[in-house]
């Protein structure tokens, strides 16, 4: 049975048998049955890897944080997370750096700071997604928009409509000059640009190439 914790370019929780290639949790989601009954609970929303050597316990174990699931990092950025900086410290030390880079007047915030400035970018007062506009020309590698019904990535160069199995290339690309919704916080488009794009791993359907 495939349980609610597969999470959308919208942050949004459904029931799919893919799981990608990263883990990730923002608390207990989920009561005794288990069903999932809550979008969030904590305000680190962090993405984890999927390779774990300790123990092993049973998926949305009670009392327990509710395991999730993305498709890759850029989506799980996307939905408004960050690396963990216990399972996947490297990943988490290089964004923090790139984001005092980005931000120099937030000098030496601890990772619940930044959790809180992150939470505000990401929903709205409602609990909704918050995005934003701009044209696509101006968003980095790595950003996911939002177009024609679509959730669609940019990524090296060429444009990659996403689906919980993978990608497939956009086969009548956007225009440049298009305005766009971007789903991904405006705060980690900044980091995109600034670098933090060049190690993003992305799911391997974003590299094959349509003929």
């Amino acid at each position: 049975m495939s349980r609610r914790n597969q999470v959308d370019p919208h942050s949004a929780l459904y029931a799919v048998s893919a799981r990608g290639i990263f883990m990730g949790n923002r608390g207990c989601l989920h009561n005794n049955v288990p069903e999932v009954v809550s979008q969030w609970k904590n305000l680190p929303w962090i993405t984890c890897t999927l390779s774990y050597t300790g123990p092993k316990r049973k998926l949305m174990s009670p009392n327990h944080y509710t395991e999730l699931f993305f498709l890759d990092e850029p989506t799980s950025y996307a939905a408004g997370h960050r690396p963990c900086a216990q399972c996947r410290r490297p990943a988490y030390n290089r964004f923090k750096k790139i984001w005092t880079s980005v931000f120099p007047q937030q000098q030496d915030l601890s990772a619940s700071a930044i959790d809180k400035l992150l939470h505000a970018a990401r929903l709205n007062a409602d609990d909704s997604q918050r995005t934003w506009r701009t044209k696509l020309a101006d968003l980095a590698d790595g950003s996911m928009v939002e177009y024609a019904g679509n959730c669609v990535l940019l990524w090296c160069g060429k444009q990659w409509r996403w689906s919980f199995t993978g990608y497939t290339q956009l086969s009548l690309p956007i225009a440049g000059n298009v305005e766009v919704t971007v789903l991904t916080p405006e705060p980690i488009v900044r980091l995109f640009a600034a670098g933090l794009a060049d190690t993003l791993d992305t799911h391997p359907t974003a590299n094959i190439v349509s003929s």
